[in-house]
């Protein structure tokens, strides 16, 4: 439900509940939110960042440039009916659709599509992600270059539970690692917006490990991020983001996307990993894991399982056909290397 204050227009609020079932309220619009930084603010973008463990740069990225990647995913993506690797997951799935016609379950690595069938939807999100006001915000909150190591996109909300991203992925040096929510739209504010946890990136939780172990202990780590909100108080925040807006937020930072109010809006959105350039990648806390970079628009892009490449494909083609035998293995797998 929308509603406004009736002795002025703004800010108008949107109202809606969190994750632990409290009530919020979140902006509307750019216009009812905080105005945020620019990209040429750089002491305060990385003071604020610091300090609250992520932060909001408006208009970073040319819009004409997110409606190019959107109405590519539209031509090539959306009808397309082979599999494709997905977030959740990280399994080859087909495209599942909300009852309105939104793709839920998100891509998992634009920069690995295959060229032959995605190549001006893999070329136009790169080109987002890899912008020179995208590396330029990145060098300002590492305080030195960074390196691309993932990257997902969205079209409807999958709805993500609060959580951190260091126990998944980060830089060897925990914390070190950022990420950004890159809005290719204007986001409803029931559409799932993106939320934070202000300030959580300073809490230190428990390491990941034995009894702890996120890989096959997941409702045990749920269960501590509540804890953790409800113990410190901790306040949600969903900005309003503009098409080309971008948030940034730290690896240890909890955050997560809100339930869908309003499912007749998508929320087209990109996200992107990126660690110090001179860092290693490290994956459950435990696995430095060797990366296979190209240059892409003068900075370094990890591509994992790229399907333009023929023996990735063979792969591909292998777990499609066989996916209970890779399931099984790829358990077994991540049970060695996070003991």
């Amino acid at each position: 439900m929308v509603y406004s204050e009736p002795e002025r227009s703004f800010p108008r609020l949107y109202g809606i509940t969190d994750f632990n079932g409290r009530k919020i309220e979140v902006p509307v619009a750019q216009e009812d939110d905080n105005p945020y930084f620019t990209h040429d603010q750089a002491d305060n973008i990385r003071k604020y960042y610091d300090e609250n463990g992520y932060v909001v740069l408006r208009g970073l990225l040319p819009q004409g440039l997110c409606d190019r990647a959107t109405a590519s995913f539209e031509a090539e993506v959306k009808p397309f009916g082979g599999f494709i690797y997905r977030q959740a997951s990280g399994n080859p799935e087909r495209h599942l659709f909300t009852t309105e016609g939104f793709m839920l379950n998100p891509i998992l690595c634009v920069q690995s599509l295959d060229r032959r069938h995605f190549a001006g939807f893999r070329r136009a999100g790169l080109d987002l992600l890899t912008h020179a006001n995208m590396q330029r915000a990145v060098t300002t909150i590492l305080g030195e270059p960074g390196k691309l190591v993932q990257s997902m996109y969205f079209d409807g909300n999958p709805v993500t539970w609060p959580h951190q991203d260091t126990y998944y992925l980060d830089a060897e040096e925990i914390g070190r690692m950022t990420a950004a929510w890159v809005a290719a739209e204007d986001i409803a504010p029931g559409a799932g917006r993106f939320f934070v946890y202000p300030k959580s990136h300073l809490i230190d939780m428990t390491k990941n490990g034995g009894d702890f172990d996120i890989a096959f202990h997941h409702q045990r780590y749920k269960a501590l991020v509540e804890q953790v909100i409800r113990e410190q108080a901790l306040v949600c925040r969903a900005p309003a983001l503009s098409k080309g807006d971008v948030l940034f937020w730290a690896a240890k930072t909890i955050h997560g996307s809100l339930r869908t109010t309003q499912p007749s809006r998508s929320r087209r959105s990109f996200t992107a990993h990126f660690i110090p350039d001179r860092s290693r990648f490290l994956q459950f806390q435990t696995r430095v894991r060797p990366l296979k970079t190209e240059l892409v628009n003068g900075i370094r892009v990890h591509h994992p399982k790229d399907l333009s490449k023929a023996a990735n494909r063979a792969v591909f083609f292998a777990e499609t056909r066989f996916p209970r035998t890779f399931q099984i293995a790829k358990r077994a797998a991540i049970k060695l290397i996070t003991r």
